[in-house]
């Protein structure tokens, strides 16, 4: 296979940019995630991979729970920042205000548009992620009007 056209075929794929934060016990993570999708209407699933050797992975393991927080077209700055570890400094994270979420307790960051609590029901390790499949127990939305933010508009590539 050449590597150069694999590459380039795997970047035109579509993906969305989310923050995926998780609790287990008083252990907080969060991460800047794009590798997302719906994979079922009934039940609702989702389907994320996250790098297999993050903070965030070790407590999505721990806890069997996340939340996704969408970002919307104009929060790249945001997505930025949880590019880094997590810093928790009282109901911040890396600088942005959350609250718990009322399912699972993850992070959901207030100022983000939308978010959904997930619980894990199945898990493929294969490769340098893992995927983890999830039934959505809880949503909520904070701004009707918002428009996804989405990788090809950051002029950001992870894929390839």
């Amino acid at each position: 296979m050449d590597q150069a056209v694999k590459k380039k075929a795997l970047r035109l794929f579509t993906y969305g940019l989310y923050v995926q934060t998780a609790r287990h016990e008083g252990e907080l993570a969060a991460g800047t995630v794009n590798w997302v999708s719906q994979a079922s209407f009934n039940p609702p699933l989702v389907m994320v991979a996250v790098k297999a050797d993050s903070h965030l992975h070790t407590v999505i393991e721990r806890s069997g729970r996340f939340a996704l927080n969408v970002l919307s077209a104009e929060q790249q700055s945001i997505a930025q920042d949880f590019f880094r570890p997590t810093q928790v400094s009282g109901q911040t994270l890396n600088g942005h205000p959350f609250e718990e979420g009322p399912a699972t307790g993850a992070p959901l960051l207030t100022e983000l548009p939308a978010w959904v609590e997930c619980q894990v029901t199945d898990t493929v390790k294969r490769g340098d992620h893992t995927v983890f499949v999830a039934e959505v127990i809880e949503a909520g939305v904070r701004d009707e009007e918002a428009k996804a933010l989405d990788m090809w508009n950051t002029g950001w590539f992870y894929a390839g």
